[in-house]
């Protein structure tokens, strides 16, 4: 899953991605996408961004805007740096913000209001900013444990269900999680865990689990490919894990990039122990060419970009009616009942739960 859709394919938001500068459609001579005219339009975005050509010159061309595309590093990073230069805006619209790091983005001023047509299309669970419109949800997806089926066939034991049996001793030793402090996935289960035990039972949950053996690694590429025995790189680094906190849309990526294609998902998801993760993309405070960043932002929740998405980047619609691809829906179902939590609850408290978390797990 190292290569950009296999990033893509897990949602691979990691914090400790490095920084990268890339372009889809045309750039600058210095390399350094800008909007240098009224009929160029630049999108900011994590490194993840993925979009296929087709889609994307179909939109230059109904639209008459040229689009670049800065990719500027993992979210929190891309968040982070367009914070500090919201006054003169590295681009147009910032795709990629999270239900994790809505809140900084938003107290900051980093956006400006507009509502984008077909937005009443968009599910109102996902509207997280609906009254002021500051950004557009595009898609969501599931940070969920998956396991590994055949560790689980061989051994005799069902595989977990939920939070709870992650901490019983049958599972002692078999699960791997990534740094809450560097990985965009190891914040939302560390946020799964307290949305499901709350302020008070968080932390006791987590004692269980250190107890239980759980393994802590930087970043999903290093928990994923390197430690879970479920997933192809696992499998070639003789991996001993067989749970991992991952992705719902981790299953059907499986499939879809084994070679030879497996005939049904190698590993399947533990359900009860989902977080749902909502991005969105929203017009820069300052734009040079808001009108483009408009239409682009449109662009982005039609039906023709929605249904491109999920074998590009792995995650899920938001729009009603929008196709979702086969194996979505055979080897990776969004959660029925995921953990979710108020922006704002998550903007108070996330750095303290971060050093209480590290403090407790890490030493």
């Amino acid at each position: 899953m190292q290569n950009k859709t296999f990033v893509a394919v897990a949602l691979g938001l990691g914090l400790v991605a490095s920084p990268a500068l890339s372009a889809c459609g045309s750039m600058d001579g210095k390399g350094a996408a800008s909007s240098t005219g009224s009929k160029t339009v630049t999108l900011v975005s994590h490194d993840s961004w993925v979009v296929s050509k087709s889609v994307l010159a179909d939109f230059e061309k109904r639209s008459g805007y040229k689009v670049r595309v800065l990719k500027d590093g993992d979210a929190g990073q891309a968040v982070n740096k367009a914070i500090l230069t919201k006054d003169n805006p590295q681009g147009d619209v910032f795709f990629g913000v999270d239900n994790t790091l809505l809140s900084r983005a938003l107290d900051n001023g980093l956006f400006q209001s507009y509502e984008a047509k077909g937005l009443a299309q968009v599910g109102g669970p996902y509207q997280l900013d609906a009254k002021k419109h500051r950004v557009t949800p595009i898609d969501f997806g599931d940070i969920c444990v998956n396991y590994d089926k055949a560790y689980f066939t061989a051994h005799k034991l069902a595989p977990p269900a939920s939070f709870e049996d992650l901490v019983k001793p049958a599972y002692k030793n078999l699960l791997v999680t990534e740094n809450a402090s560097t990985s965009s996935p190891g914040l939302g289960f560390l946020l799964g865990t307290a949305a499901k035990y709350g302020d008070g039972g968080w932390q006791g949950y987590w004692k269980q689990l250190k107890a239980n053996g759980v393994k802590v690694v930087d970043g999903w590429e290093q928990a994923y490919n390197e430690e879970f025995s479920g997933s192809a790189g696992g499998k070639k680094a003789k991996a001993d894990r067989p749970l991992v906190v991952s992705y719902a849309s981790s299953p059907p990526a499986e499939v879809i990039y084994g070679d030879p294609k497996p005939a049904t998902a190698p590993t399947g998801v533990a359900t009860g122990t989902c977080f749902r993760q909502i991005e969105f993309a929203g017009l820069l405070s300052n734009a040079r060419n808001s009108e483009g960043g408009k239409a682009l932002i449109d662009f982005l929740i039609g039906k023709e970009f929605q249904e491109d998405m999920p074998l590009n980047m792995f995650v899920y619609p938001v729009v009603k009616g929008a196709a979702v691809p086969a194996e979505f829906t055979r080897f990776g179902p969004a959660a029925k009942d995921p953990g979710t939590m108020d922006p704002a609850k998550i903007a108070d408290r996330r750095d303290q739960w971060v050093k209480s978390w590290t403090s407790l797990v890490l030493k």
